[in-house]
């Protein structure tokens, strides 16, 4: 939390047509730049058709705590492509402001090794590069998992899991370094999230609905907590980064009984873990002309929590609706009973809130990837879930931005920054997704002591 300040950021874009190589971006963070908030720089990848997605830093705070990780440096960005199953390897050295592509692991040998494909979300850890994939090896649509890599050389070692028990469906996998604890959410395989949401799928529950627990170091299955099949599609993990702390929070994106969003808690109770909903968002009623075909049915718009993020000192969580085109932010400091403190509107389904430096032109999509810097300052948000998704609830088209937002990590508050505002064609028409900051960001690490 004491390091120095950003000066860059590093976005991954994705070419919805597949007609054009996705790309990573570097942008100025600097306020007292001249370029601050440009794009300053554009590493393409030689493939087409990847969808970069998720994306993060091969060294992060348990590079500390385990053996095998001979040099903790955080130094290379690892970007999966979620529908070509191929993984990039940026280089950030010698200039962290001209990332090179050094590296790409192909879907061949991450099936082979593996048995998995579609990766989608990846986090440095013990043992390991923790790679969570959404579909199985050879066209098998699942079931999904957990694929470690080699920390140096990022070649695929194995599979982590031993015994998956009842694990089928899978998302995001974090941990409880000091409590020998792993942590997965479940989203859907290939064939239930590539094409948009399947309405049949959602309303007969057939997204996932749980969290599962795990031992750490063997990847033994222990249990499985569900969180009720109204509550579909659980996501983001944002485990406590305290290390004596065995709590953390997951995102819901909708329940089909009332087309609310969630967060929930979960904590361990003796030697077991369990979960209780602590954030609800209700839908909010709307014409239906004003609707996606999707949503007309309805006549509302579902909040859809796509992405939380919890600040380094476990003290403030960010939420993003992507539907509603809201984000909120709540004091955790008792994490069982968090207090909204702040919220921002951009974007939306309907109403569509224009950026303040652009008042006369409203944002296409939402609050979607959100990610904040150590110190718990600058909050900065994208706009794009996944390209069929996008399509789905923003039939209209995406127009990617990058906003950034002032936050008071001492009393609570929000604030757009108006010069901070790359958007369209600075993107070079490429939709952008996640976020990672030059040092590091509150979701580079899984834990930091007091």
């Amino acid at each position: 939390m004491a390091g120095p300040r950003e000066k860059l950021a590093y976005v991954v874009g994705f070419d919805r047509s597949a007609r054009r190589p996705d790309a990573l971006f570097v942008l100025d963070t600097d306020p007292g730049s001249a370029s601050y908030g440009r794009v300053t720089h554009m590493t393409e990848v030689p493939g087409l058709g990847d969808e970069l997605h998720h994306f993060g830093w091969n060294a992060c705070s348990s590079a500390l705590a385990h053996e095998g990780h001979h040099a903790p440096e955080r130094r290379y960005l690892l970007a999966p492509g979620l529908r070509s199953s191929r993984l990039h390897v940026f280089d950030t050295h010698p200039d962290p402001a001209r990332p090179r592509l050094v590296k790409v692991v192909e879907a061949a040998e991450l099936a082979a090794k593996a048995g998995y494909s579609r990766p989608h979300t990846l986090h440095c850890g013990p043992d390991g590069v923790f790679l969570s994939c959404l579909g199985g090896a050879g066209g098998a649509d699942g079931p999904g998992g957990v694929a470690l890599l080699d920390h140096e050389t990022f070649e695929v070692r194995r599979a982590w899991e031993s015994d998956r028990g009842p694990q089928r469906l899978a998302y995001d996998v974090w941990w409880h370094l000091a409590h020998n604890t792993a942590v997965t959410s479940e989203w859907g395989t290939p064939s239930m999230i590539e094409n948009g949401v399947d309405p049949d799928l959602l309303l007969g529950r057939g997204y996932g609905h749980a969290l599962h627990f795990w031992d750490l170091d063997t990847g033994r299955h222990r249990h499985r907590v569900d969180l009720g099949d109204e509550h579909q599609m659980v996501l983001e993990l944002r485990p406590a980064h305290d290390p004596r702390a065995t709590w953390g929070f997951a995102g819901v994106v909708v329940s089909v009984a009332d087309l609310s969003a969630s967060v929930w808690l979960w904590h361990r109770e003796g030697e077991e873990y369990t979960a209780r909903k602590v954030i609800t968002l209700p839908a909010e009623p709307a014409k239906t002309e004003e609707l996606p075909p999707a949503l007309q049915p309805f006549g509302a718009v579902p909040p859809l929590v796509t992405d939380i993020n919890l600040s380094v000192d476990d003290r403030w969580l960010y939420v993003s609706a992507w539907g509603t085109g809201e984000l909120l932010q709540y004091d955790v400091g008792d994490p069982f009973h968090p207090r909204r403190t702040a919220s921002v509107r951009l974007g939306g389904i309907t109403g569509r809130r224009p950026h303040p430096a652009a008042p006369q032109t409203p944002l296409t999509g939402g609050p979607q990837m959100v990610e904040l810097s150590r110190d718990g300052r600058r909050v900065y948000l994208t706009n794009s879930l996944y390209g069929s998704w996008d399509d789905q609830f923003y039939p209209d088209g995406i127009d990617p931005w990058l906003i950034k937002l002032d936050a008071d990590p001492e009393r609570g508050g929000l604030r757009v920054d108006e010069r901070f505002f790359p958007h369209g064609e600075e993107f070079r028409g490429l939709r952008v997704h996640q976020t990672h900051l030059e040092g590091g960001d509150a979701s580079s690490d899984s834990y930091c002591y007091p």
